[in-house]
């Protein structure tokens, strides 16, 4: 039985972590060189760094604070933020990350997941979906969440694994920050569709809610931030509850 993963997720604005609710409201929570220490010592199976205005303001991500966390952690690192090229690919693997994360920029150019995979292979490529319900269906949206691109998320997801994504991280907005667990109903329209690992973000707010989720088929990790970031969770202790719910994780 492959194991499953609880991955804390570091969003960065001006250098520190951050964390909202539906994608607005953000706030400051911490020191992000610090926090990924603190992941790093407590049994995170991988860690997620998200430069969340890097798209939206144009820019590139920011590198110096990346390689600081980078030398914190020896678990799985996947970046994203302002991904637009394999010049991007490149830099960001430079700094330390192990996997990257492609959004905004795959939108606007989907051929760059099949050359990305082509060059680093598939495993080194997530694509990271942004998703909220508009009138019923789900549509795709950009630069972290502001722009809805009238985009169907699931066919989406579909083209994308197709062009050589090896992952996805599927973002719901309107369960996002809300802790009243992940949406189900989205990431199983997502599995139905998709037969690569899928990491669900959005909506954990207990140990019951990794429980629900991995009992849902295609669900290979779990992706939360501020209930990691309060301490409302540790990851030991769920990772425990877990196991004991007969679900394999690593201890």
């Amino acid at each position: 039985m492959i194991s499953k993963r609880i991955i804390p997720c570091l969003e960065i604005r001006d250098g520190r972590v951050v964390k909202g609710v539906n994608f607005e409201g953000v706030r400051d929570v911490a020191d992000p060189v610090e926090m990924a220490r603190f992941y790093n010592e407590s049994g995170a199976d991988e860690l997620v760094f998200y430069d969340i205005t890097a798209s939206f303001e144009g820019r590139k991500l920011f590198t110096e604070l990346l390689r600081q966390v980078a030398a914190q952690v020896f678990i799985p690192l996947t970046v994203g933020g302002g991904i637009n090229s394999l010049d991007d690919f490149d830099r960001v693997l430079r700094c330390g990350a192990d996997k990257v994360s492609v959004n905004s920029g795959a939108i606007r150019d989907p051929s760059l997941i099949g050359a990305a995979a082509k060059r680093y292979g598939d495993q080194c490529v997530v694509l990271s979906m942004d998703i909220k319900r508009v009138d019923g269906a789900f549509h795709l949206f950009a630069k972290g969440g502001r722009e809805d691109t009238g985009m169907d998320a699931l066919d989406w997801a579909k083209r994308g694994v197709e062009h050589g994504a090896g992952e996805l991280v599927v973002n719901s907005i309107d369960t996002d920050g809300v802790r009243g667990g992940f949406d189900l109903e989205l990431l199983d329209a997502i599995a139905e569709r998709c037969k690569v690992p899928i990491i669900a973000s959005g909506g954990a707010g207990c140990k019951e809610d990794f429980a629900r989720l991995f009992m849902h088929e295609g669900m290979d990790a779990g992706l939360a931030a501020s209930i990691f970031h309060l301490k409302q969770l540790l990851i030991p202790d769920l990772k425990a509850f877990l196991r004991e719910s007969g679900i394999e994780v690593r201890l």
